[in-house]
């Protein structure tokens, strides 16, 4: 795991729950069976799974570690963090047909230590597709994920999670996508050099000239851009800026939680306008209110009780602290959160930008707790199951599995190929920002 604990990491959200159902409640049907003929036909993508993060924190990276092809959810798990989410049965019991492999690293972590751990994850998630080739194989165009999908394996596709992983540098850029990356995250919770998050105090006020620079550069390479994280300024902009569909790899209704990490109705109308996408997060304390309001009231008891190095009740006295913070823990018990919240996001998504335009983006593995009944990337037929129930056609099903994606990709592709002739960019943050490259 990274510098900071990835529960701190993320932030919670203020959530007005309601459900905004597509088309009346439909009778007892065969949703089961639907669902897995919708998946015959149709990939399903999830946008968004941080595996490789947690291989590498746990493990070190070592493949005798760990099988894929076994019940990862066994393994032993360090205190305070979840069982592992994925494995190949899993994935083929969720009818998984093409996974975004995120690779994250701490946004506290600068320069070149950032881009060596970045390209250690995507070795990694290299590395993992060929041990395992009867079940995984690496994707890197909308049609291999068709065609992998047609031969029967999981298509596997890399995403870097933080502008700040390039290092300030378009050439760390390019040879990330060369490598496989096939969208990059503007920033993760933290400010990077060229463009302000959601979840930090705005010193940028959207993007930079650099940071537009990277923008455009991603249109050239075909890489996807994604906007999960950032600031409302920078999805605004960044929407004006791209040639190329965006994407949102996973966020939820800003309208039904009130937090900026999340997407406002005005983004996804703009989503709408690009021809992009919000793949929707599984993330508790993004599709519930409670989950939201008791991580906050935790992590201020957490301060209350020790708060390094001069406050706290406890401070110095880690053991009472720790008592202190298990009794309120046993005095106001964490809420759960539902699979049908997290339908309600999808469900408001579609109803803002459209059917065209919403997709899956679990988080699995980087989050610390799931809602219940979606605890691992098995699960994903249960969330299409409670859509039908709400009345959602197999067609309607197919586009948010999968066919969505593969159509924003390829219109990524497709401005790619038309800037073909424009020359790879030569701008430095120095020269554009006026700001020193990170050692």
């Amino acid at each position: 795991m990274s510098s900071i604990p990835r529960s701190l990491i993320r932030l919670g959200a203020v959530v007005v729950l309601g459900t905004c159902a597509a088309a009346a409640p439909q009778p007892n049907l065969d949703f089961s069976g639907r669902v897995a003929r919708v998946l015959a036909s149709t990939p399903l993508i999830d946008g968004h799974n941080d595996l490789a993060e947690v291989l590498s924190s746990r493990f070190d990276r070592d493949f005798t570690a760990f099988d894929l092809s076994a019940d990862t959810s066994k393994l032993p798990v360090p205190a305070g963090e979840r069982p592992i989410s994925t494995d190949i049965p899993r994935l083929r019991a969720g009818h998984v047909g093409g996974q975004f492999w995120s690779v994250w690293v701490s946004p506290t972590l600068k320069g070149l230590e950032a881009v060596q751990a970045t390209l250690e994850q995507i070795d990694l998630v290299v590395r993992l597709t060929a041990r395992y080739p009867k079940d995984l194989a690496m994707a890197h165009s909308a049609a291999d994920i068709r065609r992998i999908h047609r031969a029967g394996q999981v298509a596997s596709l890399i995403g870097v999670e933080g502008g700040h992983q390039i290092n300030n540098s378009l050439a760390v850029l390019r040879q990330m996508y060369a490598l496989g990356a096939r969208y990059m995250t503007l920033t993760h919770t933290l400010n990077n050099d060229w463009a302000d998050a959601a979840t930090d105090t705005p010193v940028h006020h959207g993007l930079t000239p650099f940071g537009r620079e990277v923008i455009r550069e991603m249109n050239r390479l075909g890489m996807l851009v994604d906007l999960s994280h950032v600031s409302p300024a920078v999805m605004q902009q960044a929407l004006a800026i791209s040639e190329a569909p965006v994407m949102f790899s996973h966020s939820a209704a800003r309208a039904l939680n009130d937090h900026p990490r999340n997407v406002a109705d005005d983004v996804l109308a703009g989503v709408r306008a690009n021809g992009g996408i919000v793949m929707v997060v599984f993330y508790p304390a993004y599709v519930s209110d409670a989950c939201r309001r008791w991580d906050a009231d935790h992590d201020a008891e957490r301060a209350r009780y020790s708060t390094p190095p001069y406050g706290g009740l406890f401070i110095g006295q880690p053991e009472r602290a720790q008592d202190a913070l298990l009794a309120w823990e046993r005095a106001h018990p964490s809420p759960v959160a539902t699979i049908g919240q997290v339908a309600d996001h999808i469900e408001y998504v579609r109803k803002v930008a459209g059917i065209e335009h919403v997709g899956l983006g679990s988080d699995f593995d980087g989050i610390d707790t799931t809602p219940a009944g979606l605890d691992g990337v098995d699960k994903f037929p249960a969330l299409l199951e409670e859509l039908m129930r709400r009345g959602w056609s197999d067609a309607e099903i197919a586009k948010l599995a999968g066919e969505n994606l593969l159509r924003v990709f390829a219109g990524a592709e497709a401005v790619a190929a038309r800037l073909a002739t424009r020359p790879a960019s030569g701008a430095t943050i120095a020269a554009l920002d006026r700001v020193m490259p990170a050692k």
